[in-house]
């Protein structure tokens, strides 16, 4: 009968959306003060304004500047400010990002998008069967099922083959990593504004299931996949 039963006001439509947009409330909140009462950290843009500054005029390097150095140093020894300054064609150590505006004029830690996406994507998780596997043709030559990825110029796709088949969980970890991590490419926050904020926005949403779930007549457990590998039973 599993099949012929559908939820409505628990485990159904109507409780998935409402929570999906409660925790987006609860994660945006979260994070904010996260980035103005706790970390206030400096954005990447300012942080590259500060190393331009620091090597294109020396007269700071023993002043305002100094407690750079180590990060300075570091880069160097990487090769990357000669990469940059070469591209640059040696006018500065600045690169482009993808909004004109620049930064949004709050701290960079934590993540706004990836906070509200590690949430949402935790009710979608405990709620749907993360484990199931999307229907994939298999290659016959190899057994593996097939797949398609962008191409090099992003113009169309081409088939790729994989060991393991697609799971519900999978692409889901999908879409928060990739609103997550566009972000990233935009210039406006580090790898672990990404990461961190995804576990912070998945803490909030199970700490709202947990709580949600004295609300529910029914006596069940939901085991949450979280990003690190582990799980989580509520």
């Amino acid at each position: 009968m599993e099949d012929k039963q559908q939820g409505f006001a628990t485990f159904g439509g109507p409780v998935i959306l409402t929570l999906v947009c409660e925790v987006a409330t609860r994660a945006l909140k979260a994070v904010r003060y996260q980035k103005f009462n706790v970390h206030r950290r400096l954005r990447p843009e300012g942080v590259g304004g500060l190393i331009d500054r620091y090597l294109t005029i020396p007269n700071l390097q023993d002043g305002e500047l100094k407690p750079i150095a180590p990060l300075v140093e570091a880069l160097r020894n990487e090769r990357l400010l000669d990469r940059v300054n070469q591209f640059n064609n040696g006018q500065s150590y600045l690169l482009p990002m993808a909004f004109p505006e620049g930064s949004p004029m709050h701290p960079s830690y934590g993540a706004g998008h990836a906070t509200v996406a590690g949430a949402c994507v935790t009710i979608l998780k405990a709620f749907f069967d993360h484990g199931w596997q999307l229907p994939l043709g298999k290659d016959e030559a190899t057994g593996r099922y097939i797949a398609y990825e962008p191409n090099a110029d992003g113009s169309g796709l081409v088939e790729v083959l994989l060991e393991q088949p697609l799971t519900v969980e999978g692409e889901l970890n999908k879409v928060a990593a990739n609103i997550s991590i566009g972000r990233n490419w935009a210039g406006v926050h580090y790898f672990t504004d990404y990461i961190e904020s995804l576990r912070l926005g998945e803490q909030i949403a199970i700490g709202i299931l947990e709580e949600q779930k004295f609300t529910f007549g029914e006596n069940f457990t939901m085991t949450v996949p979280l990003f690190d590998g582990g799980a989580r039973q509520i």
